[in-house]
């Protein structure tokens, strides 16, 4: 299908969960709202996390990301607004988990969101970002998002371990540009909930910064209990806590972001 839609598509992923992955999703959808652009946040996780965390009830969803993989919805009919201006969300459901099995037998499983995102022109729907919240683990959404996307940001926890789980994500992503989407990249890698006073938490940034070179984004996420606290208040931590370290370091990391981007068109 022709891709007529400027608008970017990144999804967000990392199969290791407990990584910072929604709270990236939601966070750097809003530093990029805070610019001025205008992001379209889709919840591809049957947890639903991103979605109350914008403060998007459940039933005020009336279609969600189920709908429209499963049911062919119109995607400007799932789209809530959310209470961050610039920011829309296509919300999620426990729905969701059911349609690893309920797709098995399409044929076309794996390209259900890429039809979707990529047959609209989601900039006249007025959309620059489309940013997918994918499930922590290597399923059937997972590999929808990395089909329709344009590029996948992995977060990545400054633990032990971190990088070995990362080599099973490169090898997903291989498979998905061999298979189905030659042109997707790797967006980079952020080091989220991160702590300065831990030796171990600065030898895993050392090492990824070592062997992953400039895909490492220079911005780090810290370990912020605002940015924790700020879910449960239905709000990013850039509305709950303007000043707070966690809402410094996203705004910092939408900014680098965009630099990438604009570095990557020639801008």
């Amino acid at each position: 299908m022709h891709n007529i839609d400027p608008a970017k598509i990144i999804a967000v992923a990392n199969q290791k969960g407990g990584v910072g992955k929604t709270t990236t999703a939601i966070n750097l959808a809003a530093g990029l709202s805070e610019l001025h652009l205008s992001v379209l946040l889709i919840d591809l996780d049957p947890q639903g996390n991103a979605t109350t965390g914008l403060g998007v009830k459940k039933e005020e969803a009336t279609q969600t990301v189920y709908d429209l993989l499963v049911s062919n919805a119109p995607i400007d009919e799932v789209i809530v607004p959310t209470a961050v201006e610039n920011l829309d969300i296509v919300a999620s459901t426990t729905d969701l988990s059911s349609a690893d099995i309920e797709l098995i037998s399409n044929e076309k499983r794996s390209f259900l969101l890429r039809d979707v995102l990529r047959s609209v022109d989601m900039t006249a729907l007025g959309y620059d970002y489309v940013i997918i919240d994918c499930p922590p683990s290597l399923n059937l959404l997972t590999v929808n998002a990395m089909v329709a996307a344009h590029s996948i940001l992995v977060p990545l926890q400054s633990e032990f371990f971190a990088l070995e789980g990362l080599s099973q994500l490169m090898i997903t992503i291989r498979e998905v540009r061999e298979a189905a989407n030659p042109a997707l990249r790797i967006e980079g890698v952020v080091m989220t909930m991160h702590d300065q006073r831990n030796n171990l938490a600065q030898q895993v940034e050392s090492d990824a910064r070592e062997v992953l070179k400039d895909l490492v984004f220079k911005t780090v996420i810290p370990r912020n209990v605002r940015v924790s606290e700020a879910p449960s208040y239905a709000q990013s931590v850039l509305e709950y806590d303007p000043r707070s370290s966690g809402s410094q370091a996203y705004r910092a990391l939408a900014k680098e972001f965009l630099r990438r981007q604009r570095a990557q068109e020639g801008v």
